[in-house]
């Protein structure tokens, strides 16, 4: 009974290390990285975060998106207004299916300046999401996403 209990309990920390996420430090300049990284290819950044009821909630939207379409350039970005506890935030990831996606975690306690070198008018409401065309036209979703509206955008990439 030990025996079993004990070779559940490592597979399933084997397979939560397997699924976990890689997430990145959000700091000064990082925004300029992520967007020269971008450059040219059609992006979605979908910022969210732990302390944000409906960003929790659509996060398995996101996960099934991810799935279904595996061609879109999708950046998560947790952008919490206090730093959160990285295993937490790969945690979160990991459960909605997320964990392979491009993820980053807000890492400065003071993410006002964090939020301005995205968008001076941002004032932090989560979520939000930012189409990044190939020409690096932004259009902000603000609020929970219309996945209908982001597939449309992703097919319209396809045909420009």
């Amino acid at each position: 009974m030990i025996r079993t209990f004990l070779l559940a309990l490592v597979l399933s920390l084997a397979s939560a290390a397997a699924q976990s996420a890689d997430l990145q430090s959000f700091g000064r300049g990082s925004w300029s990285k992520l967007r020269a990284a971008h450059d040219g290819q059609p992006t979605v950044i979908h910022f969210w975060g732990l302390t944000c009821a409906p960003c929790l909630v659509e996060m398995p939207e996101w996960g099934r998106l991810r799935s279904e379409r595996p061609d879109m350039r999708l950046v998560m970005v947790a952008a919490d207004p206090v730093p959160q506890d990285p295993a937490r935030v790969a945690d979160m990831l990991a459960r909605a299916d997320l964990g392979k996606a491009e993820n980053w975690a807000f890492a400065d306690r003071f993410n006002e300046r964090l939020r301005y070198e995205i968008d001076p008018a941002w004032a932090g409401e989560l979520p939000r999401t930012m189409l990044i065309d190939r020409d690096g036209k932004e259009t902000v979703l603000t609020g929970v996403a219309d996945l209908a509206e982001v597939r449309a955008w992703l097919d319209a990439q396809k045909t420009r």
